[in-house]
């Protein structure tokens, strides 16, 4: 192949500088398409690349391009580990003016100027994949999503599989991964995943960057996305940020789907033919197979994620707190009358001065707890699957409440004592006809009340003509008082009849 004039090899290395493709090259220089990698792939070897060859000698360019490197024809300048370089700047407050600087100092009279410097690295970077070529400071980010391909355990008994979804969990900087198979999306494995996700790296993120799945986010907005209250409640326990990818840009997820691909490369597909037959089984195997690739050394980087993790990620960590996020679900309620609020069927108790208000409810494995404006109002031990009960604190109810919540048998047949003979009597019968000792309290109190409209002794009186009539209960007693008929025997009751009428024969018509 003839060889091209080295002012056109220039153009070809300043057009490549532009951005332009290998065909269009050729075709604006009317050369063949092989020769334009041939003449880019020289430079590439000997460390050449525009503007640094600008003004290089013609004669001394072709002997760097097309024969051995001796003393005599060795690069003027000194070149910069680019891939140390690129390590460098994920540490914090690290810049490229920083690194030319020490460079500058290293080599004072063979090293490039800061535009060359610069312009040198951004080529080198563009030769990276667009997810690696994205700068991300150590400490700052966290990637989470889903593999598209899931994997499977299969009972032992019948031999059925059951897919599982793969988690995968991606940290900015070093690109060390954190892989888990799950049951499902649903929202306690992906919070779950996340807490493990934490305690493998053994620190937290800054950030992270979540997809739009619906266990991250309840509507996806571009500007102001509505992150779900349970994801919210992990990240103020870890004090870390919920930073959704914005929806329509690829490039937010760019470093989790490189990672996915990956971990779809190096676990998903390399445990394909194993079987498993429980979820612990298989995350065993994603374990051990998750240690193998993030000690892989990356080519670009020369280094593997982990010891880029353990020198430049892990320290920018945020340290773990001291307790385990637990996991809890909130539901939004609004207070009944009775100062109660249902969570699955079970009523749980507030203080009564929230009846009609609307409530947050935090709902653990053990606990649930009422919020009312940020504010913890109400705490309970979370009652088992399937009870229709009620739980209340005596707190939360009215004066009035209490007061027949404190009431017993005992006190109340007290009080009835107090008031007179016969109204103890009608107590320990309505007490005891009652089918529920509560039921016989509430009816005797109900007695015992009268007496602040008819005082003592006219209720003692009206018990004693109910005992008589065989009539025990509230309703007798009141008709009694009502009637004014306590102080009346039983015997001489009148037979009057209460309207004359000519058609009313009366009792005596009938003897």
């Amino acid at each position: 192949m003839e060889r091209l004039p080295m002012r056109k090899i220039k153009d070809v290395l300043r057009l490549y500088a532009a951005g332009l493709s290998d065909r269009k090259i050729a075709v604006s220089l009317g050369v063949g398409r092989g020769s334009v990698r041939n003449y880019r792939e020289r430079a590439k070897d000997a460390g050449l690349c525009w503007p640094d060859v600008a003004d290089v000698d013609e004669a001394v360019l072709e002997r760097q391009l097309f024969t051995q490197t001796t003393s005599l024809d060795a690069p003027r300048f000194a070149e910069p580990d680019w891939s140390q370089i690129a390590r460098e700047l994920k540490k914090r407050g690290v810049s490229l003016q920083l690194l030319w600087e020490e460079y500058r100092a290293d080599h004072p009279d063979d090293g490039y100027g800061y535009s060359a410097y610069c312009h040198r690295y951004r080529a080198w970077s563009k030769r990276l994949s667009p997810a690696m070529r994205q700068r991300h400071v150590a400490g700052e980010k966290m990637f989470v999503d889903y593999s598209g391909l899931r994997m499977a355990v299969t009972d032992p008994t019948t031999g059925a599989e059951t897919p599982v979804e793969v988690f995968v969990a991606v940290l900015g900087a070093s690109n060390y991964a954190y892989v888990e198979a799950s049951w499902s999306q649903s929202l306690p494995d992906w919070i779950g995943a996340h807490v493990r996700a934490f305690e493998y790296f053994g620190g937290v993120p800054a950030t992270i960057v979540s997809d739009n799945l619906k266990s991250a986010v309840i509507r996806a907005c571009f500007h102001e996305p509505t992150i779900n209250r349970s994801y919210t409640d992990l990240a103020r326990h870890y004090g870390t940020a919920i930073l959704p990818a914005r929806p329509y840009k690829p490039k937010d997820k760019a470093k989790v789907e490189s990672a996915v691909l990956l971990v779809q490369r190096w676990i998903v597909a390399k445990l394909r033919n194993r079987t498993f037959f429980s979820l612990a089984e298989l995350n065993a195997a994603i374990r051990e197979a998750l240690a193998q690739m993030n000690a892989r050394v990356s080519r670009h980087l020369g280094a593997s994620r982990q010891q880029l993790f353990d020198t430049v990620e892990k320290p920018a960590l945020m340290p773990l707190p001291p307790t385990r996020h637990v996991h809890a679900d909130w539901q939004k309620g609004t207070v009944r009358p009775d100062y109660h609020i249902r969570i699955q069927d079970h009523f749980y108790s507030v203080p009564n001065r929230l009846v009609g208000e609307a409530l947050w409810v935090r709902i653990t494995s053990d606990t649930v707890e009422a919020f009312h404006r940020s504010r913890r109002v109400a705490s309970h031990q979370r009652a088992a699957p399937g009870d229709r009960g009620t739980t209340t604190v005596r707190t939360h109810m009215p004066p009035h409440h209490r007061h027949y919540a404190d009431m017993s048998i005992e006190k109340l047949q007290a009080k009835a004592q107090a008031i007179g003979p016969n109204v103890a009597t009608v107590i320990d019968v309505i007490v005891r006809d009652k089918p529920r000792p509560d039921h016989g309290i509430r009816a005797g109190l109900g007695v015992l009340q009268l007496e602040r409209g008819c005082g003592a002794e006219r209720l003692d009186a009206a018990c004693a003509r109910a005992l008589a009539l065989n009539a025990c209960s509230l309703k007798s007693i009141t008709s009694i008082l009502s009637s004014r008929l306590e102080g009346q025997p039983v015997d001489a009751t009148p037979d009057a009849l209460p309207i004359a009428h000519g058609n009313i024969r009366g009792p005596k018509y009938f003897h």
